[in-house]
């Protein structure tokens, strides 16, 4: 017996609209606001960039000419998800200043 092919996905998530201070994003008939004050990635990038946004599972958004990748949860509740880098700078790998005399 021979299995069918896959059919396409229907996850789909839409950008609905974008503004100064972010952009709306529909995912399962629900309408999310992205940030830009949160999500400084998207602040610089183009309209086609922001548009360009793929599904690739329930939970996963993905944009590829950014290279951003979010869960949805962090959209939706970005207090659990804080940008704090946790990398310290490596003392060893600093130049030393050059000294004026």
């Amino acid at each position: 017996m021979r299995s069918e092919r896959r059919g396409e996905s229907t996850l789909v998530a839409e950008v609905t609209n974008i503004s100064a201070s972010g952009f709306w994003l529909l995912v399962d008939e629900r309408e999310l606001f992205v940030p830009f004050e949160q999500f400084p990635w998207f602040r610089a990038a183009t309209i086609g960039q922001i548009l360009n946004v793929q599904r690739p599972h329930k939970h996963h958004l993905h944009w590829p000419d950014l290279d951003v990748d979010l869960a949805v949860d962090s959209i939706e509740h970005p207090e659990r998800y804080p940008l704090v880098s946790k990398a310290r700078p490596n003392i060893a790998l600093q130049r030393p200043l050059a000294h004026k005399p």
